[in-house]
């Protein structure tokens, strides 16, 4: 498959991207950091000069504002990045025949249903970040005929920022931390997604897909683990919200069924705490090339 993978300089992109180049994909990287293939994916005249040079028979989506705190006081660039963006590579992928595929998030819901969302569940997103990311759903659904869309959530990697690398980091510098305990998610590993979102390829699937590591956890259980996983002494004091006040409301369980994506492809996901051992692994061996560990 030619494949145009978009943010491929972060957390999840760049996972793709190396995932699919070694299935034999022929792949183009492109990122608005990138020195090799820089694009703005607000520009749409960047993205058709893209289309029409490399003619991917798909097109990932990874780029986008990601700061759930940031979004709330920049709500323009938000719906930019999240909305505007992704509707104006849906009408291009629609113009040059390419199929799209589009990472949401499962902040397009209010966190109050107690079950596992479905894909069929009303959004109703609750902060700048979750309403930007819901607006980007629709316009991919009104641009272009052939998408997939996968919502997933609580991303961890070795390519960029996330919760389990920053907690390591102050736990390195404190001897107690607290941690939100009344949050409920399922912690998913970028390397597992990405190997998900190629099997959603060569199943040639359409429509939403919710996607994530099975099992279940609060921000407090995850970031337990992987402080004893590291090895730390640090003790980690379990809080509600209400005691860790920040600009963006979170959903309170934001956990996604993923009954759909196993029907469809007939795989299941690992379960994220076997996932995090292999995460931490890696980290543990840059820690050590760098000297910090």
């Amino acid at each position: 498959m030619k494949i145009l993978v978009t943010g491929a300089m972060g957390l999840l992109g760049k996972e793709v991207a190396q995932l699919c180049k070694s299935q034999g994909d022929l792949v183009v990287a492109t990122d608005i950091a990138s020195e090799d293939n820089p694009l703005d994916i607000t520009s749409l005249p960047a993205i058709r000069g893209f289309l029409a040079s490399c003619g991917p028979d798909w097109l990932i989506n990874c780029a986008a504002y990601t700061d759930v705190d940031g979004c709330e006081k920049n709500r323009d660039i938000a719906y930019e990045l999240n909305a505007r963006g992704p509707g104006n590579l849906a009408r291009a992928c629609e113009e040059y025949g390419s199929k799209l595929l589009h990472i949401s998030t499962d902040y397009v819901f209010d966190g109050e249903n107690p079950k596992p969302y479905e894909e069929d569940d009303a959004p109703n997103p609750v902060s700048v970040y979750g309403k930007s990311k819901r607006a980007g759903e629709i316009s991919v659904q009104e641009g272009v005929e052939n998408y997939i869309i996968v919502r997933t959530q609580w991303l961890f990697g070795p390519y960029g920022k996330n919760f389990v690398s920053t907690i390591l980091g102050i736990a390195q510098q404190q001897d107690t931390i607290s941690v939100v305990n009344d949050q409920w998610g399922s912690p998913t590993y970028a390397r597992d997604l990405a190997r998900a979102i190629r099997t959603l390829l060569e199943c040639d699937a359409r429509g939403i897909f919710h996607v994530r590591n099975r099992g279940k956890a609060t921000w407090f259980d995850l970031a337990k683990r992987a402080i004893e996983l590291v090895g730390l002494s640090t003790h980690v004091i379990p809080v509600g919200t209400k005691d860790f006040p920040r600009p963006a409301r979170r959903p309170a369980n934001g956990i996604l069924s993923t009954r759909r994506f196993a029907r469809e492809t007939g795989r299941l996901m690992p379960a994220w705490q076997i996932s995090l051992k292999s995460y931490i692994k890696e980290y543990l061996q840059e820690q050590r090339k760098r000297g910090q560990a």
